[in-house]
């Protein structure tokens, strides 16, 4: 009755069978011989038994004895030491059954093999054991490593909805080079989407970097090129002297458009329903993060124009560098074409299961894709104040854009000036056109 309650259940546990004439003292051990039965390995046992009935029927003596050793040596690759010694004394007493008309030497050396085969066997199989614990004991500290750095995103912020997809190219990897971060702040919503230079855990240290920054500055700063400026200081302090992060920063501080600052990275895709899927390139682009010292020309920020439905599509060069066995880049803007919908979970799920068929399954490099898509019916965002107001580019609608062609943008940057009347204002160097 103890046990009833103790599982918290109505079912009574199964006695076990007793033998006529026992005391209670000395029942029959079911549960042993089921969870032996459970665990025992059928392929090998069969083995086994197959090479056994060959014997038999073959009536070739001590021929096909010695291939009795296969059943504990395939025992080890799948299950565990005791199966593995379940299979080889299946073998011994088999052996020793068969081959009792061969009384030797021979019979003897067959035995003796047996045995040797069945303990290597089985300590293999605990040594695979043990690896395959620490494995997962790894596997579960890689795991709360990428939630520590990269953190999951809601499938909903604010008047957006989210999608990610990421795949590190490491075995056994969670985490790689490349970052993915969003967060709503006082001034907006900000994401960044980046590649770091190189693979590995030096890799994984500057990803690290980079996010934490991110995420501070993001608070901090009211313009997104001031965020932009305070994780390029953090990587100078800090990167090597070959190292260097691409990366795109985008903000959303007023409704009906995006702000963007391209640092080196792939241009993110545009998804309208009119227009189709097209390239948001640069008007002038600016060096990856960390390359800052070898230009002059500071970093800038573009202006574009987001509507309700409107989707934007950020990823790694991991995707677009994905070759097939014909050594064929992945088409990333057509395949995204062909797959968009409403939700950015499904497009996403589709684009990502395409690339690993693309690749034969398996990715050569770190790959992230995040999907924004302004939510029909969002509430908007509160607008611009008047300080603002002052530097702000007009949203324009693009003119004569077709399909995978680059979207025109406006661009800024940002300076300082001042009213007549001594007051401070905000004054911004626009220009627009199409990207390259």
């Amino acid at each position: 009755m103890r046990q009833a309650r103790d599982h918290g259940g109505n079912h009574w546990p199964l006695r076990p069978l007793r033998k006529p004439g026992t005391g209670p003292g000395t029942p029959v051990p079911r549960r042993a011989f089921s969870q032996l039965a459970a665990g025992m390995p059928v392929v090998p046992v069969l083995i086994v038994l197959g090479i056994a009935l060959a014997d038999v029927l073959g009536g070739s003596g001590m021929f096909w004895l010695p291939l009795l050793a296969a059943g504990p040596a395939l025992a080890a690759s799948t299950n565990g030491h005791r199966g593995v010694l379940c299979v080889g004394l299946l073998a011994t007493v088999l052996g020793a059954t068969l081959g009792a008309r061969e009384a030797g030497r021979e019979l003897a050396a067959v035995l003796s093999a047996l045995v040797a085969v069945t303990l290597a066997s089985a300590l293999a199989s605990a040594l695979r054991g043990r690896r395959e614990r620490v494995l997962a004991a790894v596997r579960s500290v890689a795991e709360a490593a990428q939630h520590a750095v990269l953190k999951p995103i809601p499938e909903t912020v604010g008047p957006f909805r989210v999608a990610v997809r990421y795949s590190a190219a490491a075995a056994e990897a969670r985490i790689g080079g490349d970052l993915y971060a969003l967060v709503p702040t006082p001034h907006g919503i900000r994401l960044i989407v980046g590649d770091v230079r190189g693979k590995g855990l030096p890799a994984v240290e500057i990803a690290s970097l980079v996010l934490g920054v991110f995420r501070e500055a993001a608070y901090d700063e009211p313009d997104l090129l001031a965020v932009v400026a305070r994780i390029e200081r953090s990587l100078a302090r800090n990167l090597g002297p070959d190292d260097f992060v691409t990366a795109i920063v985008v903000g959303h501080p007023r409704a009906g458009q995006l702000e963007v600052v391209n640092c080196g990275h792939a241009s993110p895709l545009l998804i309208t329903a009119s227009e189709g899927v097209t390239a948001v390139e640069a008007t002038r682009p600016a060096p990856p993060l960390g390359l800052r010292v070898l230009v002059d020309e500071p970093p800038c920020l573009e202006i574009l124009p987001f509507a309700e439905g409107d989707q934007l599509l950020l990823y790694t060069d991991g995707v677009i560098e994905a070759r097939d066995r014909a050594r064929e880049f992945y088409p990333l803007a057509e395949r995204v074409a062909r797959h968009v919908s409403g939700d950015p979970e499904h497009t996403l799920s589709a684009v990502h299961d395409e690339l690993l068929a693309h690749v034969g399954g398996r990715l050569h490099d770190d790959a992230a894709l995040l999907l924004l898509r302004m939510q029909d019916g969002a509430e908007p965002v509160p607008p611009a104040s008047e300080e603002e107001e002052g530097w702000t580019a007009p949203v324009r609608e693009p003119e004569g854009r077709g399909d995978h062609e680059s979207v025109p943008v406006m661009s800024r940057t940002r300076s300082v000036a001042f009213d007549a009347d001594g007051g401070r204002r905000f004054a911004g160097v626009f220009s627009s056109g199409a990207g390259r």
